[in-house]
Parts: C-alpha cells; structure tokens; sequence
C-alpha cells in the first residue's frame, strides 16, 4: 500500500450551509424584534460586538459560533458568484 499521497479534507458546502442558516435564523429573530437586521449585521461583523444582535431566540449565541472574517469571506465570494456549486 503507498501512503505516499495527501489525502484532501473539505468541508465547504457544509460550512457555507451553516453559515447560511445562521444568518437567516438571526436575520429572522432581529426582523421579529423590529430591528433593521442588515443594519443590525454589519454593525456586528465590523465592531465584534455581539449587541447588535438580539438574544431572542438565541440569536446572539447563534451567530458567535462563525467567526466574523469567515462570515465577511462567505458573503463577499456569495456577492462575486464564487461559491456557486460548492
């Protein structure tokens, strides 16, 4: 047997799966609060500050398990047409 090859791990179309729930799940839980979420969103990916975002539904918690740069990288390669088919 040649073990001689790396081998190849990616997880993407699951990562972009999850970010994608995430987002929409806090996208929702702001709307329900009477939030603007896209306003409410950026403000979180550019400060770190997880007030921006709301508790209901556990929202806050939801989207502190992305971090920010991965989030910003998901959206940005989503916006270009880059992620399409992954």
């Amino acid at each position: 047997m040649g073990f001689d090859k790396t081998m190849y791990f990616k997880v993407e179309r699951e990562e972009n799966a999850k970010c994608q729930e995430v987002l929409k799940e806090v996208y929702e839980a702001l709307v329900e609060k009477g939030y603007n979420p896209i306003n409410q969103i950026v403000g979180y990916i550019l400060s770190g500050d997880p007030t921006y975002i709301t508790s209901h539904k556990d929202a806050r918690n939801k989207i502190r398990t992305i971090e920010r740069d991965e989030l910003l990288e998901k959206m940005v390669k989503n916006y270009i047409g880059l992620d399409k088919g992954q």
